[in-house]
């Protein structure tokens, strides 16, 4: 059985730009999916390295293929 609700491609990850920098990946992306985690229940993200892991994570979303 199938969900007609998913899409059948993906559109992650896209690609890097070629200087390397992408204006969208800011800090306040950081802070706003951070946000969205804290506002579902889970502990806040204060702490440096906390913050450092979503930051990794969310790059590699969006910008890795899979190996």
């Amino acid at each position: 059985m199938t969900d007609d609700r998913l899409p059948s491609a993906a559109n992650y990850p896209v690609p890097q730009p070629a200087s390397g920098e992408d204006p969208r990946f800011t800090r306040g992306l950081i802070f706003d999916v951070a946000r969205r985690i804290e506002d579902a229940g889970y502990p806040p993200i204060s702490a440096g390295r906390d913050l450092v892991r979503l930051m990794e994570a969310l790059y590699a979303f969006c910008y890795r293929g899979e190996s």
